[in-house]
């Protein structure tokens, strides 16, 4: 698992902008190219410790908005008022307590293994968790809605980002500036999420 003894400039600036983690820029970047966040809109983050997604998330889409943020590990950060924490296995969490919110208009994944210096082997369990959270963004978001999730380079990759094409309009790949320089995480941020195919004999219930 890759550590990182010295903090560099980002950290400092999230540590003095009251963020746990400069992974805040990340996704401050990403919102600024694609304008993903606004006032309102439910927002899903999965895997969201230590919580400077959700802050920046919750920020965004103001008191009229709600955030499910999940994390196998518990946070110190305390969240505002519009989000409710879950603890829990993504992987494992009932569906029905991941919908608390659905349908949403953002799902969000900074989830990656804890890595083991085998290349590959760290690629192919972070495809697995980007295939679980666009898995989850196609059941639960919102038709029109928004999909970022993060995923190591490798030999899977393009597998990715032909899935995600199969439910988004548009598929970007973005790596903000805040990605260390010897990192090899990329975002693919899937816009515009088609409706899903009505199965024969469903019906569907419409957001309240």
């Amino acid at each position: 698992m890759a550590t990182y003894k010295r903090p560099d400039h980002f950290t400092k600036a999230a540590k003095a902008r009251g963020y746990p983690a400069r992974s805040v820029f990340k996704l401050e970047e990403i919102d600024r190219r694609v304008r993903l966040l606004r006032p309102g809109q439910r927002v899903l983050d999965l895997g969201c410790a230590p919580g400077s997604w959700a802050l920046y998330a919750c920020d965004r889409i103001g008191l009229s908005g709600r955030l499910l943020a999940v994390d196998l590990q518990p946070i110190a950060q305390m969240l505002p008022a519009n989000a409710t924490f879950l603890q829990g296995d993504v992987l494992v969490v009932a569906e029905t307590e991941l919908a608390a919110y659905a349908p949403y208009d953002v799902v969000l994944s900074d989830m990656a293994p804890n890595t083991t210096g085998n290349r590959l082997a760290d690629q192919a369990r972070s495809y697995h968790l980007y295939v679980f959270a666009l898995s989850i963004a196609a059941k639960l978001g919102g038709q029109g809605s928004s999909f970022v999730g993060k995923i190591f380079m490798g030999p899977d990759f393009e597998l990715a980002r032909e899935e995600t094409r199969k439910h988004f309009d548009q598929v970007r790949l973005l790596r903000p500036e805040g990605v260390r320089a010897n990192s090899f995480e990329i975002f693919v941020v899937g816009l515009g999420k088609r409706e899903s195919p009505r199965l024969p004999g469903s019906s569907r219930s419409e957001p309240g």
